[in-house]
C-alpha cells in the first residue's frame, strides 16, 4: 500500500542489510544512493531490526556511524527515520518545549492529530524518556486557552453517553449569540478538546446550519496567536487529518524559506501511516503534486531521500 513498507516482504534479512550500509559507509567516500534507497524502503520496526543486527555484527551503534558519516538536512532525516515512532513524538515534543522559546508549532501538530492512544503512549514514553510529566511541562510553558485546550487534548477522556447531545445543544449556543466564539471560548474549548471526530463533525454541520458558515471562520475572525492555530489544527484533524498535514506541508514550503523541520517531521512521521491519502489530498487543495513541491523546493541528497519516502508522483 505504502512505498516504504512495499519491502516489508519476506525476503527482508537484517543482516544482510546490516552489511550494506556498513560497506557503504566504509573506506574513502560514503554511498549515500545506497544508505537511503536502503532506509527508505524499509519499515520503521525493520529498522530497528537492522539497528540490533549491526550492533551485533560490527559492535557499534548504527545510529552513531551514520551521524559520522552524513551531514545537514539530510543527516537531520536519517536520523528520525531510524527513531521508533512513539519516540520521534517525545523527542519533538521535548525539543519544542524545553528551549528558549517554545516551539507551538510541534505542539499543536503533534497534540491535534494524534489518536487517543498514541497520546496515552506518548504520554507515558514521555515519562519514561525525561523522567518528566508532559502534561506538566505543557502546563509550565503555555498560558491561558491555548493552554487549557492542550491540556485537554492530552487528558484524552473517555466519552460519556449524553455528552454527544450537549456539545450540539452548547454550539447551538453559540451560534445564536453574535458574539460567537468570544462568549464563552471555555465552552466552545470544551466541545473541541472532545477526540471523537464522528460527534465533532456533527457539530461542525448543526454550527454551518445555525450560524450560516463553517467553524474555522469563526475561530479566524473571533481569536488569534497559539489558540487561533490550535483550533484551526483540531477542527482540520476533526474533518480530515490527511488533508490537515497536506495543508502543513504545503505551507512549510510556500513563502520565502522552507521549514525543513516541519518538512521532515511530517515526511517520516506519516511515511507508513497516510502518505498516499496526504498526496491525493495535496493533489486535490493545491493542483499540484506533492512529489513535484519537494522537487522544486530543496536539493541534493535530501531532496532525493524525501522523493523516495514520498513515492509517486501524481503530476
Amino acid at each position: 500500500h505504502y512505498p516504504q513498507s512495499s519491502s516489508a516482504s519476506g525476503n527482508f534479512n537484517a543482516n544482510q542489510d546490516a552489511e550494506t550500509l556498513y560497506k557503504a559507509m566504509k573506506g574513502l567516500g560514503t554511498d549515500e544512493d545506497s544508505i537511503m534507497k536502503l532506509l527508505t524502503s524499509r519499515s520503521n520496526s525493520q529498522r530497528q531490526q537492522i539497528k540490533a543486527a549491526y550492533k551485533t555484527l560490527h559492535g557499534k551503534d548504527l545510529v552513531g556511524d551514520l551521524q559520522g558519516e552524513l551531514g545537514g538536512k539530510f543527516e537531520t532525516l536519517v536520523v528520525a527515520l531510524m527513531t521508533p515512532p512513539i519516540l520521534y513524538d517525545v523527542t519533538s515534543l521535548r525539543n519544542a518545549i524545553k528551549g528558549a522559546g517554545t516551539d507551538e508549532k510541534v505542539l499543536i501538530e503533534i497534540l491535534s492529530s494524534r489518536t487517543a492512544q498514541q497520546i496515552k503512549d506518548i504520554t507515558a514514553a514521555y515519562r519514561q524518556e525525561f523522567n518528566k510529566n508532559l502534561e506538566e511541562d505543557v502546563t509550565g510553558d503555555t498560558s491561558g486557552h491555548f493552554r487549557r485546550l492542550l491540556v485537554i487534548l492530552l487528558q484524552v477522556r473517555g466519552q460519556r453517553s449524553g455528552e454527544h447531545r450537549s456539545g450540539i445543544y452548547r454550539c447551538t449556543l453559540f451560534s445564536a449569540g453574535e458574539k460567537k466564539f468570544g462568549t464563552d471560548e471555555e465552552q466552545f474549548i470544551t466541545i473541541l478538546g472532545n477526540r471523537s471526530t464522528e460527534h465533532l463533525r456533527r457539530v461542525f454541520a448543526a454550527y454551518m446550519k445555525l450560524a450560516g458558515y463553517e467553524m474555522e471562520e469563526s475561530i479566524q475572525r473571533e481569536t488569534s496567536g497559539g489558540l487561533r492555530d490550535l483550533l484551526l489544527a483540531v477542527v482540520k484533524c476533526a474533518r480530515s487529518v490527511p488533508a490537515y498535514f497536506a495543508e502543513t506541508l504545503y505551507y512549510s514550503m510556500s513563502g520565502a524559506g522552507t521549514d525543513d523541520q516541519t518538512l521532515i517531521r511530517v515526511m517520516v512521521s506519516r511515511s507508513e501511516v497516510d502518505m498516499l491519502d496526504i498526496r491525493a489530498d495535496y493533489r486535490r487543495l493545491f493542483a499540484k503534486s506533492l512529489h513535484s513541491a519537494i522537487q522544486g523546493d530543496t536539493s541534493g541528497d535530501y531532496r532525493k531521500a524525501l522523493l523516495l519516502l514520498c513515492g509517486g508522483n501524481d503530476a
